[in-house]
């Protein structure tokens, strides 16, 4: 098979479209074909050489993908040769096929295109992990999402406006602050030109929000506790603006408030928080409302995967929104 392959680490031009060793399914396992893959920004990570994959994943690039079950391993139950599914893979998706335990299958949403559904389960997972199981967002409270138009965010604020929040957000265009409005988005910041801590106070009279889901890290660390409201939950999944800050704990503890940083990637395949948890539980509590069409994947552009470079490109800067699929080529 052809997957995309790395000379190295560094740039997106280091990316290359070769020829690999087909995957073999092992015990618990399937192998997908796949019909498209979606661009994460672990994946820049990777590439760059700053985000290895765990031990025992794929050294190929890819965290989620859709496809159609051609091989079934061992001990596999309830999955059959033909059918059409997507994944939440460790590594591995920027291939023709792949090799994905059983556990981590999700059924092709009815009324969403097979390859459109590459772009569903690395958000969902990530969304509802962080923002429902681990913070707790329920209806009533207030919620700050920052990069309210990258595929974690669109999906963010869909969740939370279908759960019955108020949804906030970032972005760095008038025009990405327009389409998250169009998902719900109550309060659109630009984070460019507005002070976001200042903004969440007008907007709640002072009150803060109760959950704040945080893709930069260090940069925003000091600013999203001080936009949390008093028993208010920041959970921290990404480190686009470092790794390193210091941490007022005196407002955090007069505020009775929480900070939790996650990774989905390491996370165990089985046992309390894995990813098989986490998959049967967006199965049951995201799927209906996907399959009504209430949510939705955001799809930005299409590109075949020999253009990887380019795609890795578009993500870097930014100028997307939702996800960029990488389909096979022809």
């Amino acid at each position: 098979m052809r997957a995309v392959t790395t000379n190295g680490s560094g740039g997106p031009e280091v990316l290359g479209w070769d020829e690999v060793p087909d995957p073999v399914a092992g015990p618990g396992e399937v192998v997908v074909d796949v019909a498209a893959t979606a661009v994460n920004r672990a994946d820049l990570l990777q590439r760059a050489g700053n985000y290895p994959p765990p031990r025992g994943a794929s050294e190929i690039l890819g965290l989620e993908c859709s496809g159609i079950v051609s091989e079934v391993g061992e001990g596999v139950t309830g999955w059959s040769v033909g059918d059409e599914v997507c994944a939440l893979l460790a590594g591995g998706g920027y291939a023709e096929r792949v090799a994905v335990p059983a556990i981590q299958l999700l059924p092709r949403p009815a009324g969403v295109e097979l390859a459109t559904a590459a772009a569903l389960p690395e958000v969902t997972c990530t969304v509802w992990s962080n923002v429902f199981q681990l913070a707790g967002l329920r209806r009533g409270d207030s919620f700050l999402v920052h990069g309210g138009s990258s595929g974690i965010g669109t999906m963010a604020i869909q969740l939370a406006v279908r759960a019955g929040a108020r949804v906030l957000t970032t972005a760095g265009t008038a025009a990405k602050l327009e389409f998250c409005r169009e998902l719900g988005a109550e309060v659109t910041i630009n984070y460019r030109d507005e002070d976001f801590v200042e903004r969440v106070r007008e907007e709640t009279d002072g009150a803060g929000v109760d959950v704040v889901l945080d893709n930069m890290g260090a940069k925003y660390l000091a600013r999203n506790v001080d936009a949390l409201a008093v028993g208010g939950r920041l959970v921290v999944i990404g480190m686009q603006g470092g790794t390193r800050a210091e941490l007022d704990l005196g407002k955090l503890l007069a505020k009775r408030a929480s900070v939790a940083a996650t990774a989905l990637r390491s996370r165990p395949a089985t046992g309390p928080g894995g990813k098989a948890e986490i998959v049967a539980a967006v199965r049951a509590e995201v799927w209906p409302d996907v399959e009504r069409g209430v949510v939705r994947p955001i799809v930005d552009r299409r590109l075949p995967m020999s253009r990887a470079a380019e795609a890795h490109r578009v993500v870097e800067a930014s100028e997307h929104v939702g996800k960029v699929l990488l389909l096979p080529d022809a």
